[in-house]
C-alpha cells in the first residue's frame, strides 16, 4: 500500500505535539509527515532525527511553489495564523486535498462548506484544545445526560494551556506561551457574548479581565476563569436551544486576571494603533 502524506504547515509552538504524535505513529499509521515553515531550521528541529519526517521551507507567498507542496500531500493540516487558512483552503480544493486547522471557523472558511461537500472533502476546523478538545468533551457530557432523560438548563465549561506550579515555581504569571505569543496579548479584543441566567450579556474588552469567575478544580485547587469570544453560537452546535446559561470561558491561575488588566488598561496590548511616517523611521528612531 502506498504511504500516504501528512503535510504539516507551521512549525511554531503549538505544533511540537501533533508532530511528535504523527511522527511516533507514522510506521503503524503507513504515513510520512512533511513539515513546512517559512524557518527551514524550525521545521528541523520539530522532525529531529525520524526518518519519517520531511522539513522543507513555506512561504505562503510562494504561490506556484505552494500549489506543488499543497498538490503532492493527501492531508493539510494547517498551523499558519488564522489569516492564512483561506488561501490554503482554496489550494486544497483546487488540488481536492483534505484540510484540518485548530483555528475558529471564520466566516470566510465556512464559505468553503459546500465546495468541500461536494467533492466529497473533509475540511475541520477547531481541533485544537479550545476550540476542539473542549467541544468533545463537552458533547461527550451533554449525550449522556440527554441519553438519561436528563434536562441541561444550565452549561459552563472553562479551558486553559496552564503550566504545573511545580515546573517553574519562580514564574510570577504561572503561565508560558505555547502557542503564538501575539495572540495571548490581543486575546479578548473582541467583545465577549454569553447568556446567564437568561439575560444576555456583553462584555467589552476593557472590562473582560474585571468581570472574572472562581473556578475550584478538586485536587489542583481554585482558578480564575473569563467568558472566551462568543458562547452564543455554540448554543446549537451543542444541541441547547432555550438553555438558560451558557458560557465558555478561558482558564487562568489566580491573580492573571488583574495583573493582566493592568497592562490592557494602560494600553500595552493594543494593536490597533499605528504610528505616523513610521515607513521613514529607521531602527535608530
Amino acid at each position: 500500500m502506498k504511504e500516504k502524506s501528512i503535510l504539516i504547515l507551521g512549525a511554531g509552538r503549538s505544533s511540537s505535539a501533533l508532530i511528535t504524535y504523527l511522527l511516533e505513529g507514522a510506521i503503524e499509521g503507513g504515513w510520512h509527515v512533511t513539515v513546512g515553515d517559512f524557518s527551514i531550521k524550525a521545521a528541523e528541529e520539530r522532525i529531529g532525527s525520524s526518518k519519517k519526517g520531511t522539513a522543507i521551507r513555506f512561504n505562503i507567498e510562494e504561490t506556484e511553489r505552494c500549489e506543488e507542496i499543497i498538490g503532492s500531500a493527501d492531508i493539510v493540516i494547517s498551523l499558519l495564523p488564522a489569516g492564512f487558512h483561506p488561501i490554503v483552503a482554496r489550494l486544497c480544493l483546487k488540488y481536492s486535498k483534505h484540510l484540518f486547522t485548530a483555528s475558529y471557523v471564520s466566516d470566510e472558511m465556512k464559505n468553503f462548506h459546500e465546495e468541500a461537500k461536494v467533492k466529497g472533502l473533509l475540511f475541520m476546523n477547531e481541533c485544537g484544545l479550545d476550540p476542539g478538545i473542549d467541544h468533545m468533551s463537552a458533547m461527550e457530557i451533554i449525550d449522556r445526560i440527554k441519553s438519561a432523560g436528563g434536562k441541561i438548563l444550565s452549561f459552563e465549561s472553562f479551558a486553559g494551556g496552564l503550566i504545573a506550579p511545580e515546573t517553574d515555581p519562580n514564574n510570577p504569571w504561572r503561565y508560558k506561551f505555547t502557542w503564538n505569543p501575539r495572540n495571548v496579548v490581543v486575546a479578548g479584543q473582541g467583545t465577549a457574548k454569553f447568556i446567564q441566567e437568561g439575560q444576555y450579556k456583553f462584555i467589552p474588552y476593557q472590562q473582560l479581565f474585571t468581570r472574572t469567575t472562581s473556578v475550584h478544580i478538586p485536587g489542583y485547587g481554585d482558578f480564575q476563569g473569563y467568558a472566551n469570544r462568543d458562547s452564543l453560537k455554540y448554543i446549537d452546535a451543542y444541541g441547547l436551544r432555550g438553555i438558560k446559561t451558557m458560557l465558555r470561558g478561558t482558564l487562568r491561575n489566580e491573580g492573571f486576571c488583574s495583573a493582566w488588566n493592568i497592562l490592557v488598561q494602560l494600553g500595552c496590548t493594543d494593536d490597533s494603533y499605528l504610528m505616523e511616517n513610521v515607513n521613514q523611521m529607521t531602527n535608530r528612531n
